[in-house]
């Protein structure tokens, strides 16, 4: 049975609180297998023998609004993608090296083309973006309470829904499940 990792949006934010054990509970109801949490940010790994993701991401979706009682955005990737993601690298090792982060935005689609030049207009000094299939890659060279970014100015140029995570967390991902 093929493990996936669901990457919540909207967990533990905002002052929606959620338990890890209260999330691990939601995907257990939903007849899912081998439920894990990874820290509590919205990473859930699980076990479906459903091949269709856009119906899971449904599926989940619906669960969590009726259960929670507001909207969490699921994103799911399979283990052989996490690891991919991980291994990438969107930018060359100087600048990996002299950034303060590196965070991920997964979002549902590709990004189109028209969503990537208004991702060129957001580039700046501080921050500078990489797009890879469904996942967006924010180079951030100071600290990131000193960039103007922010993931609400992303979704809203964008025009996109999208859940962040850093870089360090989704190679943790990868180490542990790949």
């Amino acid at each position: 049975m093929p493990r996936l990792i669901a990457f919540l949006r909207a967990i533990n934010v905002g002052g929606h609180i959620v338990t890890m054990a209260e999330l691990r509970g939601l995907f257990e109801s939903l007849s899912f297998q081998e439920v894990e949490t990874f820290i509590a940010s919205g990473n859930v790994i699980f076990a479906s023998s459903s091949k269709d993701v856009g119906a899971l991401q449904k599926k989940i979706e619906d669960q969590l609004l009726r259960s929670l009682g507001y909207e969490v955005k699921t994103f799911l990737r399979t283990i052989p993608e996490v690891a991919a993601i991980a291994q990438y690298k969107p930018f060359n090792e100087s600048q990996l090296g002299s950034a303060a982060a590196l965070n991920v935005a997964f979002l549902a689609d590709s990004v189109s083309a028209e969503a990537e030049k208004a991702l060129v207009a957001l580039k700046t000094e501080i921050d500078d973006f990489h797009v890879q299939g469904r996942e967006v890659y924010w180079l951030c060279k100071t600290k990131q309470s000193g960039s103007k970014f922010s993931y609400a100015r992303f979704e809203k140029v964008l025009n996109v829904r999208a859940t962040w995570r850093n870089i360090n967390t989704v190679v943790r991902l990868a180490a542990k499940y790949a």
